[in-house]
């Protein structure tokens, strides 16, 4: 197992080498050019030539790319063009709030994606089972940032039930309270559409399990239905439980930082936001790989507890 751990730990260099090149470009040749957000286009040339030679600018596109990622190793991420602070203080101020947010997406995810796709796996072609598979066909296509801004002026503006923007009560106590009734809504946002793929993925397994051999010989032999759901059947669903919640966290991350505008949520994704209208390279850099690097790392965990559920996927 060990042995195993290594090889799939080491396959994910490559793919994080990949990951930041591909940021590192991106943000590079956008449009905006970094000396003249930091100095005005009311610069001289030669102080946009020392400022250019100060940060690396002058260097060869690679070299630029080495020496970005040997910083990011040593944990320092640059200074924000906005914020005139380093980039790591800002980032990790606001992204506890993102894995907040993020939680309540994911937990509302697991449960409700798990108990409807088990509902309608047990009941298959049933009138349960249509109007479940036809709910979460439409729920999986449901823009994020549409669905958040459909749900605050309903819930919020129109009856009034619960907030709309920030993560607590600004005329009260920051309690676990208030934090729960400020991110019901966005964490519905972000949950819906995971959600329903989640549901569609375990239909699918639990018929496959239902119809297997050893399922139909358990009831040949009278074994209570409970027990088969309880003992057998969850058991053997599990796998594809944790595989497709490691899938779906990447795309929760992404429908955060959708949400977080739509409700003025104090994490990363209004932050980004900011950075890309204000050219904040460094804060743009920073910001994406880390969100590429905890969906590597989180699918990582998945295929390594999928892998000890199940041994001969280990291959």
């Amino acid at each position: 197992m060990a042995l195993y751990i290594g090889k799939r730990m080491l396959a994910v260099v490559p793919v994080l080498l990949f990951v930041t090149f591909t940021v590192f470009l991106a943000v590079h040749y956008s449009p905006g050019n970094p000396v003249d957000m930091i100095l005005g286009n009311a610069a001289t040339p030669e102080a946009v030539a020392n400022l250019s030679r100060e940060m690396g600018l002058d260097k060869p596109l690679l070299v630029q790319y080495v020496n970005w990622l040997a910083d990011l190793g040593q944990g320092n991420f640059g200074n924000s063009y906005i914020h005139k602070t380093p980039v790591y203080d800002v980032l990790m101020d606001k992204f506890k709030n993102t894995v907040i947010l993020a939680a309540g997406g994911l937990v509302l995810t697991c449960l409700f994606g798990i108990l409807i796709g088990v509902a309608a796996g047990l009941k298959p072609s049933s009138w349960l089972d249509r109007i479940i598979m036809f709910t979460t066909t439409v729920g999986s296509n449901l823009p994020t940032f549409w669905l958040g801004i459909v749900l605050a002026a309903l819930f919020s503006v129109k009856l009034g039930w619960l907030p709309s923007s920030g993560m607590y009560d600004l005329r009260g106590d920051k309690t676990f309270a208030s934090l729960l009734e400020h991110m019901l809504l966005p964490s519905i946002a972000i949950a819906v559409s995971s959600l329903a793929v989640v549901a569609r993925l375990i239909r699918a397994s639990v018929i496959e399990v239902m119809n297997a051999d050893f399922i139909q010989t358990l009831r040949s032999h009278g074994l209570p239905f409970r027990r088969i759901v309880g003992k057998h059947l969850l058991r053997n669903i599990l796998a594809p439980v944790v595989n497709i919640t490691g899938l779906e966290v990447g795309y929760l991350l992404g429908g955060v930082l959708f949400v977080e505008t739509v409700f003025s949520w104090p994490g990363l994704g209004t932050l980004l936001y900011n950075g890309i209208m204000g050219h904040d390279i460094p804060f743009i850099q920073a910001g994406v790989v880390l969100i590429a690097v905890i969906y590597v790392f989180v699918n990582l965990l998945a295929d390594i507890i999928v892998s000890l559920l199940n041994p001969r996927l280990r291959g």
